[in-house]
């Protein structure tokens, strides 16, 4: 079988673009997890950001709390509220504008776009987690989240109608849904 030149380098173009368009990334928070995967709190904005090597965005809330944020070229953002003297002890990760880029590396060994409902009900059940189904108002309408605690903190983790997990927060008490 004879190929065109034009058909074959048609295909390779292709072929590597699909490679480049699917293609997983890796969140570099490895400092910022201890040895089981979990984020380590207390924090503090600049040992966040010479950890992911990304300038801490500072902002306040129309109420005037102090927030920092951390916007990384892998898609992922993670932010926060600052505590007393700037201390970090809560956090939360989300893909910037809801993108659907799969990324690897989070807590728990959660994977952004990949992670399912399913998956984590069993890998948290040991932990109490419940689910809820979230309302046509939410972020995710349809979708899902969980929620456990473990040690001090809270993790909620949200999901969309597909059941693709969308975001993290780890918390330090439960954040009313009708809050954001």
């Amino acid at each position: 079988m004879k190929t065109k030149p034009f058909t074959f380098i048609l295909i390779l173009f292709f072929q590597l673009v699909s490679i480049n368009a699917f293609s997983q990334k890796t969140a570099v928070l490895n400092s910022l997890l201890d040895k089981n995967s979990e984020f380590i709190f207390p924090q503090t904005p600049d040992k966040i950001s010479k950890a992911l090597n990304i300038k801490t965005v500072f902002y306040e809330d129309a109420n005037e709390e102090k927030y920092a944020k951390w916007p990384m070229k892998t898609g992922l953002e993670l932010y926060c509220s600052l505590g007393k003297d700037n201390a970090v002890n809560e956090m939360f990760f989300v893909t910037s504008d809801n993108k659907p880029v799969v990324i690897e590396g989070l807590p728990f060994g959660l994977i952004m776009n990949k992670s399912t409902l399913q998956d984590s009900k069993t890998k948290f059940s040991k932990y109490n987690a419940k689910t809820q189904k979230l309302g046509a108002g939410s972020e995710f309408p349809g979708g899902s989240n969980l929620i456990f605690k473990k040690g001090k903190h809270y993790a909620t983790l949200f999901f969309d109608n597909k059941n693709l997990l969308k975001s993290l927060r780890l918390t330090t008490e439960l954040i009313d849904p009708a809050a954001n």
